[in-house]
């Protein structure tokens, strides 16, 4: 039995297993600007609300939150991915991309490699141990 025929069986784990950490790594940068925990020093003094509406940061905190949680439970995760990944996009050429060309000088790998895990899972749903599963979706 070759390697491929042995572990193929196991892509959907590995897929949920995937999703689960990717979006406990994101949970970070929303708790991190809305409840500082962990207490990231880049975030203190952010305005997160911008007179009655949230501010730029703020509207990223609440798709960092609510966007992570519904990716952890893996419930609509190809259309909330899709979501993260176009987020992630522009997060990566208004913030990173100005200040450089190559993403290893402006800090943005990390913003490109969210962006195109996101779109993966746009692609190829949520895997095992998630409510889409359990939903047929």
């Amino acid at each position: 039995m070759s390697l491929a025929a042995k572990l193929t069986p196991h892509a959907p784990k590995a897929l949920a297993a995937l999703r689960i950490m990717t979006a406990l790594l994101f949970l970070q940068h929303g708790l991190g600007k809305f409840f500082h925990f962990p207490d990231v020093p880049m975030f203190q003094g952010l305005n997160l609300f911008s007179g009655q509406i949230f501010s730029l940061f703020g509207a990223a905190g609440v798709l960092e939150v609510v966007g992570s949680v519904l990716l952890l439970i893996g419930l609509c995760t190809r259309p909330v991915a899709f979501v993260l990944s176009g987020f992630m996009a522009v997060a990566y050429f208004m913030m990173h991309a100005p200040a450089s060309f190559y993403p290893i000088l402006n800090q943005g790998e990390l913003a490109i490699e969210f962006a195109f895990v996101f779109l993966y899972f746009v692609f190829a749903g949520a895997g095992a141990w998630s409510i889409d599963a359990k939903r047929g979706a």
